[in-house]
């Protein structure tokens, strides 16, 4: 992959431009010295050697010889010769020396000339250098300090009105970097003045392209979710949606709940009188109903499971409770007006049966339908219950839970279990935290359990302050290399008394410590209340820490938000994972959602997983680590424990 250049291109150009002239003008100095000096020596030779030619003529003149002593002196001094030797065959005939130099004795120039007119006559000549004496003076030196001045003005001039010219290559290439960051969005139209004008005008149309080819895989993965999953007439959850969920559910340890069967009259018959728009309206009519009836279980399931037939998955709810919601249920439907071809008194019948942990699903809509027939048999609106027992009929109510969960954030809050995600290589990438809680009898309850405790007594907010604390206590006196991820509530997030809480208390923590430290938020809740979220989030992810979003595929919703916060990753419910390898729909699901976080860093994460086939399409699929049982097993954060766990397991 190609690197950036760090410099701009601007800068580049100009350190390029000033270079060139810098070199230059170094190089004219260079070339106009040695010239200078050149020219210097060359003149200091000339004039030695006319001096050299009078003296010869002086020798050789008899009158001339014997008054060179009076002249030669004066005109050696004037012409800067330090020391001159006359000298023949015989031994030195003349000497004449400066006493008072301002050169060194080594700077001296020694030239030697023989003299033409004298055979055998020579003279040693030591002068001073060229320009010796001279110093730099503006007078003299004017031409050349006003050319240099000349220069780096010209030079001054010519960076300003290239870095004039090349202004809108900046913000084209300050652009670019913006969509290499990922910020796209922000740089979707260029600035009128970027150059080169086409190179922006293709920027621009290619980032429109992009961004409706992006809104058109999001619609098309929301489609292939939507069509995969839900019914297109209602909205509600299809049979295929609900048999995964009631799978899923059924081999969770300790699961329990209610499976109920309504039917709203003949579609035959219905079809006949009313017509498809009119069994379709009446169909949604009764199918809104129902989504409101359910609101108030977060985890209840509705399915249309056949034309006039709906099925409700209630999780982790009594059989009490149950029965209530289905006397609840009868009376809201009984209050509609059904069509002219229906009976008034005898359109809708229920049959509801109760599950446990480890019963057959096929076994369990069997027995739901029975009731139901059951039903229709009394021969007017109303519900039968299956007669089978019960196993585990938790009736808490909301002063049980709250004694309860009191007790047990009196005590320190939840216990908080280990188990590590792992990436395709097997190598660790973190580590999440599970809180469990304790029961009266000392039985461990899980957070999908209890969870609906603590919404019906409304103690979200102090579940995560504590899980919090102590998540970041395991991390100070940690081996401070462990990355934790710890679930927290979208509720809570979402109060303004725990923003700021929250905010406060990861101010005071290092940022070693919180770059540790990932938060989960669950899909669903999040969709709901983003507005109020994203804020939380944002200041998290500002802080240092990292964002999660698990349970996605638990409920069809739209993948904006994946755009929006770019969390770290995205963890797939265990219901998509469960026995992927036999369900094409469920593969589908996910490569719609490795799809929709394709142009985005999240990566998407499997949870959930218990078998070696699981794992293998898994990450044919592409994603890029899992979580389950298969890849490690759910372990204490008490050390006494884990030690006894990892000793059980062996």
């Amino acid at each position: 992959m190609r690197k950036v250049a760090g410099m701009k291109l601007t800068n580049r150009l100009v350190a390029f431009v000033t270079l060139i002239v810098v070199c230059a003008m170094f190089v004219l100095f260079i070339g106009g010295a040695i010239s200078f000096r050149k020219l210097g020596t060359d003149f200091l030779s000339h004039y030695l050697s006319k001096v050299v030619v009078e003296i010869d003529h002086a020798i050789a003149n008899p009158t001339s010889n014997e008054n060179i002593g009076l002249w030669l002196p004066q005109l050696l001094k004037a012409s800067d010769i330090v020391e001159l030797e006359i000298t023949s065959k015989t031994g030195l005939l003349y000497h004449y020396e400066q006493i008072h130099t301002t050169a060194q004795p080594l700077e001296l120039i020694e030239n030697r000339y023989a003299l033409p007119s004298n055979p055998g006559f020579y003279i040693n000549i030591k002068s001073v250098p060229p320009y010796a004496d001279f110093a730099y003076s503006i007078g003299a030196m004017s031409s050349l300090s006003l050319a240099v001045l000349v220069i780096v003005l010209a030079l001054s001039w010519g960076i300003r009105w290239l870095r004039t010219q090349l202004f809108g290559a900046e913000l084209l290439e300050h652009r670019g970097r913006l969509i290499l960051a990922g910020r796209a969005e922000e740089v979707h139209t260029g600035d009128e003045r970027e150059w080169p004008a086409t190179a922006s005008i293709a920027l621009d149309q290619m980032i429109a392209e992009l961004r409706e080819a992006r809104q058109e895989r999001s619609r098309f993965d929301t489609f292939i979710r939507s069509n995969t999953f839900l019914d297109k007439l209602t909205g509600a959850a299809n049979r295929v949606m609900f048999d995964n969920r009631l799978q899923t559910l059924l081999q969770d340890k300790g699961a329990q709940g209610a499976v109920l069967m309504i039917r709203i009259g003949d579609w035959d018959t219905l079809l006949h009188e009313s017509g498809k728009e009119g069994a379709d309206e009446w169909v949604k009519e009764v199918g809104n109903v129902l989504s409101n009836a359910i609101l108030r279980f977060p985890d209840a399931v509705l399915a249309r499971y056949y034309d006039t037939e709906f099925a409700v998955l209630l999780t982790h709810q009594s059989a009490k409770d149950a029965r209530l919601f289905a006397t609840q249920l009868m009376k809201a439907l009984e209050r509609l007006t059904p069509p002219e071809c229906l009976e008034e008194e005898n359109w809708v019948h229920l049959g509801i049966t109760f599950f446990s942990t480890g019963e057959r699903r096929g076994r369990l809509m069997e027995e739901a339908d029975m009731a139901k027939r059951s039903a229709v048999l009394q021969g007017s609106n109303g519900w039968y219950a299956f007669k089978k027992d019960v196993v585990a009929d938790d009736a808490r109510g909301s002063v049980r839970w709250r004694t309860l969960l009191t007790r047990v954030f009196e005590a320190g809050g939840p216990d908080l279990y280990r188990q590590v995600v792992k990436d395709v290589k097997g190598e660790e990438l973190h580590t999440e935290l599970l809180a469990r809680i304790k029961d009266e009898n000392g039985l461990i309850i899980k957070a999908s359990r209890f969870m609906n405790g603590i919404d019906l007594v409304g103690m979200n907010s102090t579940l995560d302050r504590r899980v919090v604390g102590k998540a970041l206590h395991l991390l100070r006196t940690g081996d401070g290399r462990e990355v934790l991820s710890i679930n927290v509530c979208a509720e809570s997030m979402g109060q303004r008394a725990y923003q700021i809480w929250l905010r406060d208390t990861l101010l005071q923590t290092p940022r070693s410590v919180l770059n540790r430290l990932q938060i989960e938020i669950s899909e669903a809740p999040l969709v709901k209340h983003f507005d109020a979220v994203r804020p939380t989030l944002r200041m998290v992810r500002a802080l240092g820490c990292t964002v999660v979003v698990d349970q996605a595929g638990r409920s069809v919703v739209s993948t904006h938000y994946v755009k929006d916060i770019q969390p770290k990753y995205i963890k797939l419910h265990r219901s998509l994972i469960r026995d992927i390898h036999q369900r094409p729909e469920n593969q589908l699901y996910v490569r719609s959602m490795l799809g929709a976080c394709d142009p985005t860093p999240t990566q998407v994460l499997a949870v959930g997983v218990e078998s070696q086939p699981e794992w293998k399409i898994l990450l044919q699929l592409g994603v890029m680590g899992g979580q389950g049982r298969l890849l490690g097993a759910e372990l204490s954060s008490s050390p006494a424990t884990r030690k006894r766990q990892r000793w059980r397991k062996q």
